[in-house]
């Protein structure tokens, strides 16, 4: 503390100057000896005056001015916000959680960085609004439904496809994909891959001779090395329950060739082996990928006894009536639910052994046979089957070349079936005759919902009162879902003690 300053006279004016000039005499001596403390100037002062508010100026004068002119005693963080700030930036050497206060765990949780290394972050961090910024800084479109709903999960999944997809044979460290397993075991539920790469391959040496453009297509080689094999992988994910694969390379552009979506026999020994001893495995797709009877029959071969398999989609490949032969089997040997083989060659061979199948299976409830050409002999075989058999509801036999022997049969199935609640005859020839006679079936059918007739040269007016009759059909079952008290049977109702009453 500084004692008041008072107005200094004339003799203590002389004797500060005085005081002043030794100084400024002596200052490189004080110098050479060593730093002196700093002290405060003082501006000379003019000569006394009677103005009161002289003394207030000086003050002024003297008054100390902070560097920061934002700074104050009020903004000065706290102990914890120092200690969390503290956690956050070196959270990838000393990762401390679990061990915070929960308000304390969501404060930083807040400020971690999504960049953060996988290996720190996965088995660590469950919080939810953490893997959505995740996800949302690294793909700009998110549908979590199809994850489950979980954040977690659609990172782990969407990231491993990422991989999967740019996974070149040869060239890419397996390392990268294997690594992952431990972190991503417990959060990936399903595989997407639209896309395996395959082997770079060197250009081939010049031919000697003419050679003709038309033969250069017919001689396809299948490479030397085939696409990633997801055996290690697949073993690895203990809680895999959806795998859909397409074998090709999408944006090729200039670089198109045949072996880009080749589904080699190595790769198709290599995923039947895969899909069998995977003993969690529900759905199964492997759509567009030139899959022909040969492998579908081997694919099939290894899913025969599947324990959870709900669910098969071969649809867009090559399949005929050989690998139709081998799916009716499956369907006599698993607990299949769903079978879809749309636009494949299948004929009506084929379509008669699944309508076999069809006849004494009760855990199908999906078939989807459109676009191939099972004609009249398969549709009627299936409509023959369709009678025995209890629980179908959805039938899907567009674009097969049907006409009105098969609406005929059809008909018959409609009036006795009461389990069937969608059928599509789109894009066929069923003509007017069929239509009326698919009209009269209608006409006792109480449980259809859906029936597509576009296109199948079926008159106006039967199409309208069809679906006049499918209306009347979902009105009913929405009542029934409403009020199911209403509709029950009276002995459901009273009791079974007083139905005898």
């Amino acid at each position: 503390m500084q004692d008041p300053v008072t107005p200094p006279t004339s003799s203590a004016r002389s004797r500060s100057s005085v005081s002043t000039q030794d100084r400024s005499s002596t200052g490189g001596h004080t110098s050479s000896t060593g730093p002196q403390p700093s002290k405060p100037s003082v501006t000379p002062v003019p000569t006394k005056s009677k103005n009161p508010s002289s003394g207030a100026n000086f003050h002024r004068m003297r008054r100390i001015i902070a560097e920061d002119a934002e700074w104050s005693l009020a903004i000065v963080p706290l102990l914890t916000e120092l200690c969390i700030q503290h956690i956050v930036k070196n959270f990838q050497k000393n990762p401390i959680l679990k061990q915070l206060l929960p308000e304390h765990q969501q404060k930083v949780l807040n400020l971690l960085s999504p960049d953060l290394p996988l290996a720190v972050t996965a088995n660590l961090i469950d919080d939810e609004s953490y893997w959505r910024r995740c996800c949302t800084q690294r793909w700009p479109v998110c549908h979590v439904a199809r994850h489950g709903g979980s954040w977690k999960h659609m990172f782990f999944e969407r990231h491993l496809e990422n991989l999967l997809k740019h996974f070149i044979p040869g060239t890419t460290d397996p390392a990268v994909i294997l690594d992952l397993v431990p972190l991503c075991r417990n959060y990936v539920r399903r595989i997407h891959v639209d896309q395996f790469l395959p082997p770079v391959r060197l250009p081939p040496l010049p031919r000697t001779g003419d050679q003709s453009d038309s033969g250069s297509e017919g001689d396809i080689e299948e490479p030397a090395m085939d696409h990633y094999q997801l055996g290690g992988l697949v073993a690895g994910l203990s809680h895999l329950e959806e795998l859909d694969l397409v074998y090709g390379v999408k944006d090729c552009g200039m670089n198109f060739e045949w072996n880009l979506f080749l589904f080699t026999y190595r790769d198709c020994h290599s995923l039947a082996a895969t899909i069998k001893a995977c003993h969690t495995l529900k759905i199964f797709r492997l759509t567009r990928s030139k899959v022909d009877d040969d492998k579908a029959r081997i694919l099939i071969r290894s899913l025969l006894d599947h324990p959870v398999l709900e669910e098969l989609d071969l649809s867009h490949n090559l399949i005929g009536d050989r690998g139709a032969r081998g799916a009716a089997k499956l369907l006599s040997h698993s607990r299949l639910r769903v079978l879809n083989l749309a636009n494949n060659q299948v004929c009506a061979p084929g379509a008669q052994s699944l309508a076999h199948a069809l006849a004494h299976n009760t855990n199908l409830i999906s078939l989807n046979l459109r676009l191939n050409c099972i004609e009249d002999e398969g549709g009627q075989a299936l409509a023959h089957a369709l009678q025995t058999n209890k629980c179908l509801t959805t039938l899907h036999l567009g674009g097969n070349e049907l006409s009105e022997p098969t609406a005929t049969l059809l008909s018959q199935v409609l009036a006795i079936n009461t389990t069937l609640t969608s059928i599509n005859l789109s894009c066929n020839h069923i003509g007017l005759d069929g239509g009326k006679q698919l009209l009269e079936g209608m006409s006792d059918n109480k449980t259809l919902l859906e029936f597509d007739l576009r296109l199948s040269d079926v008159a106006q007016e039967s199409e309208y009162l069809i679906g006049q009759a499918l209306y009347a059909n979902r009105e009913a079952a929405r009542q029934r879902a409403l009020n199911p008290s209403h509709f029950m049977s009276p002995i459901t109702a009273n009791g079974p003690e007083n139905s005898s009453g």
